[in-house]
């Protein structure tokens, strides 16, 4: 927080459900209750793991950050989040355009209706939602047409086919593939190495 030049931070988020997720949530607790954090919670938590930590901690998470988008819509685990009072935030909102979700002629059809480019489309699709919604770009003409979605409104019966797109399954990854958690694993493992390496050139 020195280096933020802050007293306190708005909200920070427990990144992965992996290695000791608890007592790390617990450290988060912890500085919630002392008021350097305004918010805590989770990050790529399925609905099992999001439901363990809103039951079994002090203070259950406010939100909860997953991968969310018109192909993996999420819809049991927003049902769970709601029921917690839980906030669910998309990150990956477009999908990153994996799978043609740019391209796709049904919501380039929904587009089109509305007057609107398919991203502002299903930008406003996940607010509709209840969904917090953090979209990426370099390019301020784009961060511009993010912000434009709040003009229109998408009819039931859009929300409805949209709804029928969803795949249920990642267009990244899976946290409950092993072979990821040997990933993420190894992405420790090798920070740790080089932070090690870091600290024997300065001693040096």
């Amino acid at each position: 927080m020195r280096k933020l030049q802050t007293d306190y931070l708005d909200l920070v988020l427990l990144h992965q459900p992996f290695s000791d997720a608890y007592g790390a949530y617990h450290a988060l607790e912890d500085l919630y209750e002392e008021g350097k954090l305004r918010a805590i919670g989770i990050s790529n938590f399925y609905v099992d793991r999001m439901v363990d930590f809103a039951a079994f901690n002090r203070v259950k998470p406010m939100v909860n950050q997953v991968e969310t988008h018109i192909f993996n819509q999420q819809k049991a685990l927003k049902e769970w989040a709601d029921k917690y009072g839980i906030q669910l935030e998309a990150w990956a909102p477009f999908g990153e355009g994996r799978e043609g979700t740019f391209d796709n002629p049904v919501i380039a059809q929904i587009a089109e209706k509305y007057k609107k480019t398919p991203a502002q489309v299903m930008l406003r699709w996940h607010i509709q939602r209840g969904i917090v919604v953090i979209p990426k770009s370099t390019h301020i003409e784009r961060m511009e047409e993010n912000f434009n979605v709040f003009d229109f409104t998408l009819s039931d019966e859009d929300m409805q086919t949209i709804a029928e797109l969803d795949k249920a399954q990642s267009s990244f990854f899976s946290h409950q593939d092993p072979k990821m958690v040997e990933w993420f694993v190894n992405i420790v493992e090798e920070r740790k190495k080089n932070q090690d390496s870091s600290k024997e050139k300065k001693n040096w």
